[in-house]
């Protein structure tokens, strides 16, 4: 049967109904406080994890979900995971939350995940429109940094790396160090406590016996005698054969304690490691971290957030005495470190520093640098990532291991294999210089602070710089390639030179270092533009009696075509000349058709036949009067051309 219903009791449902819709957004509203205050109290003690888990329960249903937002994408960033960030940065500010400093970290967010074009573009924007001057100094820094990438991308240090998948878990496995057999590495895995501050275990000092990459040799072991449960136990380095270790030591996962990590020294004595000892060099309020000795067990080096130093963390360095005491230490100054963090120190067998920074122009978060010159330089890809990449060792020149947790890896940090040939490598560099010449000047005249482009054979565009105040430049070039140069200022002719690679490469038994610099040099010569003023197109001939273009003068035109591409803003007189000999008014027929055949291929070139206009002058423009011999006929034989116009 079917049922109806009164008007009346129509108008009581729809009241329910509302009353229940009500009901379920004051419920729902009621859980997104309760979980949003939950959130911020785990956020304000530094528990990230169980704050984002809070956070996303808050989302639901909230009004605030741009601040929400902003506050997961804070507490990935605060607990090292920036690039996971991003989505929720995009997220706040798509919301309307405009907190100043979700703009600068948004753009590091995007670096984090490859998304340069975007960072620069973001960093940009905050430079030019933030209040903040501690961020809009970060955020020129990184402009500027993001500037070099193209550079960092073509490095090449001739590197392959592995992912050592055997050893590697879903946890934080980094800091690999070669002791005896054994690699000696951190890691978050197995059963026990969990660090709040991203969910992880706590870290301890793990080994395995070195095998081949695919299996490493088999069982991993804690270290025994050093780790603890509710501390974090981490970056080992090992002086005196493997007997005296150092390492980090600290942090139990609250506020109050996140600052208590000190180095801590044990030394291996009767098959065991002696109870762990506190080192006087730290700094009770500092963050005193990532130790690496030097290959004679004389040097200490760390990284510190201590005050007085450079930025967040800088590299210090100590040195020991007989006795095993400790100098005071020192920071290893502006030369290495920079207002960014600099950390994961490694001294190579061969005495190179290495360290990871993430202030210094490069791929991601922390990037990987060799001191050289005592400078750093970034090592390239594949050794850098979007990622952070730090904790180098080096076993010899060719083989060691890296930390990294860039995509594609099986957990937070992966541990990677990196090796490469005994092969020498070669980078080829062009150092130039860019000059000026006046048509009444005899001598050029460098010219400073001018863009320089590099093309390709193609004439694409690869990268661009500016020379310096002397007009010098430097571009990094591939094997066995050919490029161009290009230099333009306003009322000169543009300066293009081709320079090439093909048949530069050295043979291995002249290299002498793993790693070789190959500089060519090639100077841009910018000449003044001079209307009316006749330039002369060496080596264009005809046939006998003939205004065809042959195989050599099209060459040549070439050449011109060239000019014209690149100073797009000029029309020119393209003339022929012929020589006395004949009758004048062949000699003008000729040259005309001569003059427009030269024209009429330039334009086959696909320049607009606008700019460009056929004149033949026969005899009557000599530039030797009175000719006698044929050299100086050949002179008066000749292919001109002017420039008649410059578009304003």
């Amino acid at each position: 049967m079917q049922q109806t219903l009164s008007r009346q009791s129509v108008a009581y449902y729809i009241k329910l109904a509302g009353a229940l819709v009500l009901l379920a957004v004051m419920l729902s509203s009621c859980g997104s406080g309760r979980y949003l205050s939950k959130a911020d109290k785990r956020f304000q003690e530094e528990q990230y994890e169980r704050a984002i888990e809070f956070y996303k329960q808050a989302l639901k249903g909230a009004n605030n979900t741009g601040e929400i937002n902003y506050r997961i994408a804070e507490s990935y960033r605060l607990s090292n995971r920036l690039g996971e960030a991003e989505p929720f940065y995009k997220a706040a500010l798509d919301n309307n939350y405009r907190k100043e400093e979700g703009f600068f970290y948004y753009g590091m967010a995007l670096k984090a995940n490859g998304k340069y074009e975007a960072a620069l573009g973001q960093m940009q924007d905050y430079a030019r429109i933030g209040s903040k001057q501690e961020l809009k100094t970060l955020a020129l820094r990184e402009v500027e940094n993001l500037s070099q990438l193209s550079s960092i991308l073509k490095k090449n240090t001739g590197f392959e790396i592995q992912n050592l998948e055997a050893l590697n878990t879903e946890g934080s496995d980094f800091a690999p160090y070669v002791r005896n057999n054994e690699l000696i590495f951190s890691s978050s895995r197995g059963p026990g406590k969990t660090y709040l501050g991203n969910g992880e275990g706590f870290l301890n000092i793990y080994a395995t016996t070195l095998g081949d990459s695919a299996t490493m040799g088999g069982a991993v072991r804690k270290l025994e005698g050093v780790n603890t449960d509710d501390l974090h136990e981490a970056m080992t380095t090992f002086a005196d054969d493997g007997n005296t270790m150092v390492f980090a030591r600290g942090n139990e996962g609250t506020k109050k304690g996140r600052r208590n990590v000190d180095l801590y020294i044990s030394f291996y004595r009767s098959n065991a490691w002696t109870e762990p000892k506190i080192l006087n060099i730290n700094d009770p309020r500092a963050w005193d971290s990532s130790p690496a000795f030097s290959p004679d067990g004389r040097t200490l080096y760390f990284s510190s957030d201590r005050r007085g130093g450079l930025g967040g963390n800088d590299i210090y360095k100590t040195t020991i005495d007989e006795n095993g005491r400790f100098s005071a230490t020192v920071n290893l100054g502006p030369d290495v470190n920079t207002p960014g963090n600099e950390s994961y120190v490694h001294v190579a067998p061969d005495g190179t520093l290495y360290i990871a920074s993430d202030g210094l122009p490069g791929l991601g978060g922390l990037d990987i640098f060799k001191i050289e010159d005592g400078k750093p330089v970034n090592m390239g890809i594949p050794v850098n990532s979007s990622g952070d990449d730090f904790g180098i060792f080096f076993q010899d020149a060719f083989t060691g291991y890296l930390s990294s947790n860039r995509e594609g890896g099986l957990g937070g940090d992966d541990i990677y294999a990196i090796s490469r040939s005994a092969r020498k490598l070669v980078n080829f560099f062009v150092d130039g210089t860019v000059y000026q010449r006046r048509d009444k000047d005899k001598q050029q005249t460098v010219v400073p602070n001018i863009p320089v482009v590099l093309q390709d054979a193609r004439g694409q565009k690869l990268a661009e710089t500016k020379a310096d105040a002397e007009g010098k430049f430097t571009f990094e070039l591939d094997s066995a390639s050919t490029y161009s140069l290009l230099a333009e200022k306003s009322g000169f002719f543009a300066a293009r030179q081709r320079v090439t690679t093909v048949g530069k490469m050295p043979s291995q038994n002249q290299l002498p270092n793993e790693v070789n610099e190959v500089r060519l040099t090639a100077d841009l010569l910018l000449t003044e533009i001079v209307k009316e003023k006749a330039i002369v197109l060496e080596n264009i001939f005809y046939d006998f009696d003939k205004a065809d273009i042959r195989p050599d003068a099209a060459e040549e035109l070439d050449k011109l075509v060239q000019i014209l591409v690149d100073n797009p803003r000029i029309s020119i007189e393209l003339s022929s000349h012929t020589d006395s000999r004949g009758v004048d008014v062949y000699n003008q027929d000729l040259s005309q058709r001569r003059a427009q055949s030269a024209v009429d291929y330039i334009i086959s070139k696909g320049i607009d036949r606008s700019r460009i206009t056929a004149r033949g002058y026969g005899e009557s423009r000599p530039v030797v009067r009175n000719a006698k011999t044929e050299e100086e006929h050949q002179r008066n034989r000749r292919t001109e051309f002017k420039v008649v116009r410059i578009q304003e």
